[in-house]
Parts: C-alpha cells; structure tokens; sequence
C-alpha cells in the first residue's frame, strides 16, 4: 500500500470513528425503546436485552392525550411556518435581488443583522402583543410571523440564488408586456424550486424541533407539540417511565427523518448552485 493511499484510508478511518461516536447516543436511544426498564441504564451497550415494545403502547397515552394529537398540532404549525416562509421570504428575496427602490441596501443589512439577534431579545415584546391580541394558548404566534419575512437566514439564501439568475430573463418577460408580479410568479419561482425546497426542509426541522417558543405560548395540554408533550411526560412520570418517554422520541423524530432522507439532494444543491440553468 502506497503512502497516499494509507493517508486515505486513514482519513476514512477517523471520519468512520467520529460518524460512530456522533450516531451513538441516538443509537442507544432506539435501543432503549424497546428495553425493560432497569435495562435501560444499566446496559450500556447497543443490543436490547429485550423486546418490550409496551413501552409504545404506554407512552401513546402517557402525556394525558393520545400522542397522535401532538402530531398532529406539530404538523399543523410546521406547515403554517412552511407557508409563510416560502410566500414572504421568496417576496422579500425578489424585491432586494430584483427591484430598485430607496434605502434597499440599507434594509438589507438591518435584515442581516437580525439574523444576529437572539430569540430571547424580542420574546418578551412579543409576548406581550400576542398577548393583547388574545393569541396565547393559540398557534398564530408560531405561525403569523412567518408571514412577514421574519426569517432573515432564508431570504438571504433566495436573494443569492435570484442573483445567480440572469437578468436576461426578467427583460425578455418584461418586453413580453409581463409586470413585476408576473415575472416573480411565473419566471423565478419555478427556477428558484432548489432554494424553495431548501427553506421547506429547514424550516419543517427547526419547527418542529422547537421548544422553547412553543412552551411560551401553548399553555393547554390539547395544544402541545410534540417537544413540549415530551417535556410534560417527564414532569408527569418523573423517572419511573424512561421507556416510555424514550419511545415517543423515536416516534416523534420519524417524521424529521423522513423529509431530511427525502429532501436531502436538495439541500446541497439549493444552497450550493447559483440558480444559473
């Protein structure tokens, strides 16, 4: 074996044994799933010293309400925050690539500079009009901000990509007598699918993985997502569930796998091209 292919295969090695240590942990938790539950952490290894899969049967009614609720409200907030982020931030993206109008750089970089800015900074005054509104206990605090571009991460991920969109193509539609709208509807958007599919993936992950928003605002166990009904079946079993608690883990990440494997190709190329065909 020549030196540069022992280098590689060296290199292989270490990414093999640090994917190993990374995938551990939840490797040990679809493990302890199905454990008996003094296994759980009395075993440390990979392999279950049994099959009790009534730990998905208890866990289904542990939180007070079948987990299948929880599912369904994460759901109806991922797609809500789905929506919003692919109509407002594709708008806001088109309008700083494409139009000219006063103070446009200036309100690009106060749009970047919030992607800066801690949640915890705003959570407060936020509260207190969704609060006014009568929004609290609601999923329109999770959902109606999404409307308004408030994600700068992703209009500057589209206004990169417009701007790898030649300019030829707005100027040929604009001679054909089509508008702004027309152009933004008709011409980019279907160019611009890598980075829609992109903003869908993320934004389907962050949402439904988020935590500490959701708890601010959902206060009625009928409304829990499915991280604060995680979080409430600890408090109410406390340490005599694990199993339990553990397999509504794996049930609530399935979701997350499936359209991180299914848009996975996407995500690479919607960040990675420039939007040029």
């Amino acid at each position: 074996m020549t030196t540069d292919a022992l280098k590689t295969a060296s290199k292989h090695l270490v990414v093999i044994l640090i994917g190993l240590a990374m995938t551990y942990p939840l490797a040990w938790m679809l493990v302890s799933a199905v454990r008996d539950e003094p296994d759980i952490f009395t075993s440390p290894g990979l392999w279950p010293a049994g099959d009790d899969f009534a730990n998905f049967v208890e866990g289904w009614d542990s939180a007070g309400l079948p987990f299948s609720r929880y599912l369904v409200n994460s759901s109806l907030i991922a797609l809500g925050a789905i929506v919003g982020n692919l109509v407002s931030c594709s708008m806001a993206a088109y309008a700083f690539a494409r139009l000219r109008f006063r103070g446009r750089r200036v309100f690009f970089g106060v749009m970047l500079l919030t992607i800066m800015l801690p949640i915890h900074v705003v959570i407060v005054p936020q509260y207190v009009i969704f609060s006014q509104l009568g929004w609290v206990n609601t999923f329109w605090p999770l959902i109606v901000p999404k409307l308004l571009a408030t994600d700068a991460f992703f209009v500057f991920l589209m206004v990169q990509f417009i701007r790898g969109i030649p300019r030829e193509l707005d100027e040929a539609a604009r001679i054909d007598g089509a508008g702004f709208f027309r152009i933004y509807a008709q011409i980019l958007l279907p160019l611009m699918r890598p980075a829609l599919v992109t903003t869908t993936i993320f934004t389907f992950i962050w949402t439904w993985n988020d935590f500490f928003t959701q708890l601010i605002y959902l206060t009625d166990p009928a409304m829990f997502s499915t991280s604060v009904a995680l979080r409430s079946l600890v408090d109410s079993t406390s340490a005599s569930s694990w199993g339990p608690l553990f397999a509504m883990s794996v049930v609530s990440l399935v979701p997350v796998f499936v359209v991180f494997l299914v848009g996975q190709r996407y995500i690479v190329q919607g960040i990675a091209t420039t939007g040029g065909k």
